[in-house]
């Protein structure tokens, strides 16, 4: 059995891509906080496609769990998705200490702290895939949301790293980078449409570029070109945008 877990596995990104993984073959951990409340996403998955599906408490930001949550796990997992996220509004992230550090912990502290031990596995058994769901807006800065922004922008930092050092194990590190995504978390946002993907969208395009090795993925693909010119935008001029 070939077993990837996926952690923040209550996400709308995550249950499209556990769907995905699924259909193609793939046994899975979905992991969480409050993971029960998945039992009939799980039936569903089994139901539909056969597959093995086991349910995994798992807290992003009590570190100190991380180590033994993975140890449990038998047998360990060919891969591994991390589809955590924490968004607030700027404004309130900007004046409240406690919802800045839990958007720093949810969406950078934790990930690094579960994937250290995971690539250590990985590494001494010179296989596996990861697979880590950063954003656009760590790209650059902007004051619409840069305390997220900060720390999908440590998570892209440190999956560059992590690739540069598990490459020579073989092992494939993939940074995925969504644009605007129609989920509960972007819920009563004003969203363009047509730059704006569904998570079964962002879903198939994490499974067809972890299974062609790449590193880097925008989804939708557009996002690519746009953040290549919002980071090619002097600084001077970029002060005085409200983008």
């Amino acid at each position: 059995m070939s077993y990837v877990l996926i952690l923040g596995a209550k996400s709308d990104i995550a249950k499209a891509v556990a769907r995905e993984y699924a259909k193609n073959g793939y046994d899975l951990y979905l992991a969480g906080r409050n993971i029960a409340e998945l039992a009939g996403f799980k039936t569903d998955i089994e139901i539909r496609t056969n597959r093995n599906v086991e349910l995994k408490e798992f807290d992003m930001v009590d570190f100190t769990s991380h180590e033994a949550f993975y140890e449990a796990l038998d047998p360990k997992p060919l891969g591994i998705i991390v589809a955590a996220g924490y968004m607030v509004d700027q404004k309130i992230a900007q004046h409240s200490l406690d919802e800045s550090l839990k958007t720093l912990h949810v969406n950078f502290t934790g990930c690094v702290s579960i994937l250290n031990i995971v690539a250590d596995d990985f590494e001494a058994q010179k296989r596996g895939f990861i697979v880590g769901i950063s954003s656009v807006a760590g790209d650059r800065g902007r004051k619409a949301n840069y305390i997220y922004g900060s720390a999908k922008a440590g998570f892209s930092a440190y999956l560059s790293g992590l690739r540069n050092r598990l490459h020579v194990s073989g092992i494939q590190v993939m940074t995925v980078k969504p644009g605007f995504v129609n989920t509960k978390m972007t819920e009563g946002l004003d969203l363009p449409a047509k730059l704006t993907a569904e998570p079964e969208e962002v879903a198939y395009d994490i499974f067809k570029a972890q299974q062609k090795g790449k590193d880097i993925l925008y989804t939708k693909c557009i996002w690519k070109p746009i953040m290549l010119v919002i980071k090619h935008i002097p600084e001077f001029m970029f002060k005085k945008m409200s983008i």
